[in-house]
């Protein structure tokens, strides 16, 4: 059986993941981070005297932890789109294997960037509510610019991510316009991370901001090339 390789064939797939399956993983990490937050520490009182204590700052730590794999994920599909559309891809994995990746780690991100905004709200520290954590720019007890700016990406996440579900109603270049609001969610990801994350100030964490950026840049400039020369050299082989 032949395997799709082409850009055209790729955008005939249909998407990694089910609807269905999207809205239900969704809704189990809402209703799990609000349980764990909310619900739990009311009816376990001994349970909240030991996560709202000073130490262990568990809401915290779900919330940092959840933060750096949803970054990683953002970053990793950010990544593999780029490979598909300048062809890396053909060298490894493979067109589809690339494509799926590239879907799953999207919506994956974007069930852990919920997670690590809703988890907040258990933390009495900060101590947001709702409407703190789903209105940017309303959190204004910390760093509301940058935490701001965070929510903002989340948004565009959510756009670019089921974005794969109205491909074709919205046609090819209207799906690929909003695939370049990409761009501004990773940047506003990456500038929400370094100037909110507590996490920045340790050593490995900040190079991987630092490699994981550049890296973004190297293939997008490698996409800009070997969009730029292809025809060239096309029309030599011609």
């Amino acid at each position: 059986m032949s395997t799709p390789s082409s850009s055209t064939e790729l955008d005939q797939l249909p998407p990694a993941m089910p609807l269905h399956t999207l809205i239900i993983m969704l809704l189990a990490v809402a209703l799990g981070a609000f349980a764990a937050a909310i619900v739990l520490p009311n009816w376990l009182p001994g349970l909240s005297q030991s996560l709202l204590s000073a130490e262990p700052k568990a809401y915290w730590y779900l919330s940092r932890a959840s933060a750096l794999v949803a970054y990683t994920l953002l970053w990793l599909s950010m990544a593999t789109g780029l490979i598909i559309t300048n062809k890396l891809a053909r060298v490894w994995p493979g067109g589809p294997t690339a494509f799926d990746l590239h879907q799953f780690s999207s919506l994956l991100g974007l069930a852990f960037a919920l997670f690590h905004a809703l988890i907040l709200m258990g933390d009495k520290y900060i101590n947001y509510n709702l409407a703190q954590v789903l209105v940017p720019f309303n959190s204004v007890g910390y760093k509301p610019v940058w935490v701001g700016l965070g929510q903002i990406g989340f948004y565009l996440f959510a756009i670019v991510g089921l974005s794969f579900y109205v491909r074709k109603r919205l046609g090819q270049r209207r799906w690929r316009l909003i695939h370049f609001l990409s761009y501004l969610m990773f940047a506003l990801a990456l500038a929400h991370g370094i100037f909110a994350g507590t996490d920045t100030t340790i050593e490995w964490v900040k190079m991987f901001y630092w490699a994981t950026g550049a890296a973004l840049v190297f293939l997008t400039v490698y996409r800009i090339l070997a969009t730029k020369f292809a025809p060239k050299k096309q029309a030599r082989a011609a």
